[in-house]
């Protein structure tokens, strides 16, 4: 199936490339693997704050998880031009903001595991890494970055 057909039935916008709030840049693009730097949640355009084991649920790690996996689909596009041209998201590294005694980061990491694997079939299917962290830039809840492979145009 056409990747952006399964993003429209699963009724998903793709955002446009957002700047950097720092010194670096979105994407860096090497042979035929692009390296996304690390999108944190957002809701509502602005930081989704909060910590787990705190103030914040393992369900809503997972909806804060899917939310930048759907940033980090519209910086994919823009890397490559054409989400039909990954051949493989290759891993995820995802940081949950979390109190020393949560232990369910690989859960809110699901949020963004189970998305880019229905959007992209077994080409979504990936190695991951998920870390608790005291704290990740502006408060955010999560923050994920991502390595995908893709064909030459």
């Amino acid at each position: 199936m056409n990747v952006y057909d399964k993003l429209q039935t699963l009724g998903i916008t793709l955002p446009e490339l957002a700047v950097p709030a720092a010194a670096y840049v979105p994407f860096v693009v090497t042979g035929s693997l692009v390296f996304l730097s690390g999108h944190i949640a957002k809701r509502e355009g602005k930081p989704w704050v909060g910590q787990f084991g705190k103030d914040l649920q393992t369900q809503d790690g997972k909806a804060a998880a899917r939310a930048v996996a759907i940033d980090l689909l519209g910086t994919l596009h823009a890397a490559v031009g054409d989400l039909n041209r990954i051949e493989r998201i290759v891993k995820l590294m995802s940081l949950v903001n979390s109190t020393g005694d949560f232990t369910e980061q690989h859960l809110v990491t699901n949020g963004a595991s189970e998305l880019i694997v229905e959007v992209f079939g077994e080409r979504g299917t990936h190695a991951r890494s998920a870390f608790g962290v005291a704290q990740i830039p502006l408060g955010a809840c999560v923050e994920i970055e991502m390595i995908a492979q893709f064909a030459p145009s």
